[in-house]
């Protein structure tokens, strides 16, 4: 037993030294020198990208988040781009797995943006790190918080669908136990949880998702707001039907996420759970619905954190020409 318990010990030493060195190798100045345009060449393409279509703008914000989160600290790593990579006869793509099938997009604005970096500098620039830095600029293009980008990341060279399909990103019916068990097993606290979810103040869900929450009259959703909802989304049909996640302002990064909370109006199961019957995260709503500055701050602090999930770098992975595919 106490043989089992050092070895126990050790490994876990060593796994926390390995995600201290990759954080330690990413910074925001990683390609002043390889690169010096590369922050701005990918900041224009996505500006140009949310400018013909805002929705746009959530949706990088939620690839970042889904490519992060398919990470095990043995041999599978975070924010690695291997959601980007397209399926062949040896790679089963992320891009099919349940969470992200129809669902996750802005695959061709990265690809986009990944090409006009390589105009200028081929070779240097990872898919991860425009994923990464495709996150802060959507943000900051809303009205949301920017943040300084630690760059640096390498690409994968395969992808797990496997694990993306077995509980490694949210589902849309966990519970705050759930939510919270996950987020802990990433490096994130409870904060971090409740201002990472305020990423729903923007964009749109399909009635799939939140279907049963409208109809199974329960007493943490308000009545009015379900009624409204059900119009777009019957109970039967009409899967793919979008709604915004904010009907209030639903094209602004704002703290009116927290606000709809305390009213019995989010529109996901995963969204109300922050709030209501004493839940443990109820200050933290309460606080952000208050105080939007607040929120901005530990949203960019909870991204940042997010983006540290034990990257590949150095010589590790690989810097991808194209990043649907390997090279």
């Amino acid at each position: 037993m106490k043989r089992f318990s050092l070895r126990f010990m050790l490994m876990t030493v060593s796994i926390i030294l390995t995600f201290s060195i990759c954080q330690a190798q990413l910074s925001p100045t990683f390609y002043d020198q390889s690169c010096p345009n590369a922050l701005s060449k990918i900041r224009s393409s996505i500006r140009t990208a949310i400018a013909r279509e805002r929705r746009m703008a959530p949706s990088l914000i939620r690839m970042h988040f889904h490519d992060c989160f398919v990470h095990t600290f043995v041999n599978v790593w975070g924010c690695d781009a291997s959601i980007l990579l397209e399926g062949t006869s040896t790679i089963e793509s992320e891009r099919d797995a349940l969470p992200n099938f129809k669902s996750v997009r802005g695959f061709e604005v990265i690809d986009k943006a990944k090409s006009e970096v390589e105009k200028v500098c081929p070779g240097i620039v990872s898919c991860a790190d425009i994923i990464a830095v495709a996150a802060r600029d959507a943000s900051e293009y809303v009205g949301g918080p920017k943040w300084a980008v630690k760059v640096g990341r390498r690409d994968s060279t395969t992808a797990f669908k496997a694990l993306a399909n077995s509980g490694e990103v949210p589902g849309f019916k966990d519970n705050l136990d759930q939510l919270s068990g996950l987020f802990s097993k990433k490096g994130l606290n409870t904060r971090d949880l409740v201002a990472l979810s305020g990423a729903h103040t923007i964009g749109q869900s399909q009635c799939f998702l939140f279907r049963d929450r409208l109809y199974e009259n329960s007493s943490d959703i308000d009545a009015g707001f379900a009624s409204t909802r059900k119009r777009r989304c019957p109970t039967v049909g009409s899967d793919g039907n979008l709604a915004a996640l904010d009907l209030v302002t639903p094209n602004s990064f704002d703290n009116n996420y927290y606000k709809n909370l305390m009213q019995k109006k989010g529109l996901l199961v995963t969204d109300q759970v922050l709030f209501g019957s004493g839940a443990s995260t109820d200050g933290i709503v309460s606080e952000y619905s208050r105080n939007r500055s607040k929120f901005a701050a530990d949203f960019a602090t909870a991204m940042i954190k997010m983006g540290d999930i034990e990257p590949l770098t150095a010589s590790t992975g690989e810097i991808r020409r194209i990043c649907s595919f390997v090279n």
